[in-house]
């Protein structure tokens, strides 16, 4: 993608803009368009040329319909990915042009997001990505990865611990089973039965098919803590969960406490150290992911795609 310039009729620059895939206006449809370059990176920030930029179901929530992310339309969506620093602001301390990052940002501060040619960021939320760490894999990790990562922190788990994985077989489900069975977390994932053999070889003890109307009684209850990653299952996995237990939902649905039980909704921040841990563990074929690479071209189809649940358990990234 390359920047351009406008010239009005009296050929004074007016803007320089990129290619990104976005919104023109609150509440618009997202389509590919123009948007203002970021503006130099101030203190604490860096610029980055986009080599791959992570696309997931919170995307819907940018444009003014639940998640303030400080988007200022026109401008590109996403709020994770991967990329070159290409100018480095004052006051940043291990960070140089030319490195290879990764990160979520969440209040963007050029007002605009992964899903162009350049993004402004916070360099607190970046992590150096590790030598062999492609960049689309490093570009599917941010959001996923954070959110797996703060939500077993949540939970408190231990060794030996028993951990319920609703929609245990999508981006997010998938890390967190991976993480908590490194720890020697007893992890059950409810998922679909074509990705059960698949979770089972990264850790799951158990995979439970969520069609079954009847799934909950298919487990043994009794469990320490609950991971909610599938919207209207909250309420289900409470009903497994031992008294004192904890329950983390991702959707926003946390069900009101009962029998001592902590339930908690959880919301991601930024961490360039956490990030720089998972990246390792991927770099090293430690932690797996399930990634789907699309042509930058494609944003606006790949978004309606993810919406629409119709991911198939994949990462989408646009490249």
């Amino acid at each position: 993608m390359t920047a351009g310039l406008y010239l009005p009729s009296a050929g004074r620059v007016k803007e320089i803009t990129m290619k990104a895939s976005g919104v023109s206006g609150p509440g618009a449809d997202v389509v590919l368009l123009e948007v203002p370059e970021p503006p130099a990176p101030g203190a604490g920030q860096l610029l980055l040329e986009v080599e791959a930029a992570g696309v997931g179901p919170w995307d819907q929530l940018l444009n003014g319909t639940g998640w303030d992310v400080g988007l200022r339309p026109p401008a590109a969506l996403g709020v994770e990915g991967a990329g070159r620093v290409v100018a480095v602001g004052p006051d940043v301390e291990g960070f140089a042009v030319g490195d290879r990052v990764l990160a979520h940002e969440a209040p963007l501060p050029g007002g605009s997001g992964f899903w162009a040619e350049r993004v402004l960021i916070t360099a607190a939320s970046a992590a150096i990505s590790p030598a062999g760490l492609d960049p689309v894999q490093a570009g599917a990790l941010p959001v996923a990865g954070l959110t797996a990562y703060q939500s077993l922190e949540a939970l408190g788990l231990n060794q030996g611990h028993r951990l319920l994985i609703t929609n245990g077989g999508g981006a997010t489900g998938v890390l967190a089973l991976q993480l908590a069975a490194a720890r020697g977390i007893e992890v059950t994932v409810t998922a679909s039965a074509s990705a059960a053999e698949r979770l089972r070889r990264l850790g799951a003890l158990e995979v439970v098919d969520y069609h079954d109307s009847d799934w909950t009684g298919r487990v043994r209850g009794g469990f320490d803590g609950a991971l909610i990653a599938a919207e209207g299952t909250a309420q289900a996995a409470l009903s497994l969960l031992r008294d004192g237990g904890r329950l983390v939902s991702l959707t926003s649905d946390a069900p009101a406490e009962e029998r001592g039980i902590t339930t908690v909704d959880l919301y991601i921040r930024p961490d360039g150290a956490q990030l720089a841990h998972l990246a390792e563990a991927v770099a090293e074929g430690k932690l797996k992911q399930n990634v789907e690479a699309v042509p930058f071209s494609e944003g606006p189809a790949a978004y309606a795609r993810v919406s629409a649940g119709q991911a198939g358990g994949k990462k989408i990234v646009l490249t």
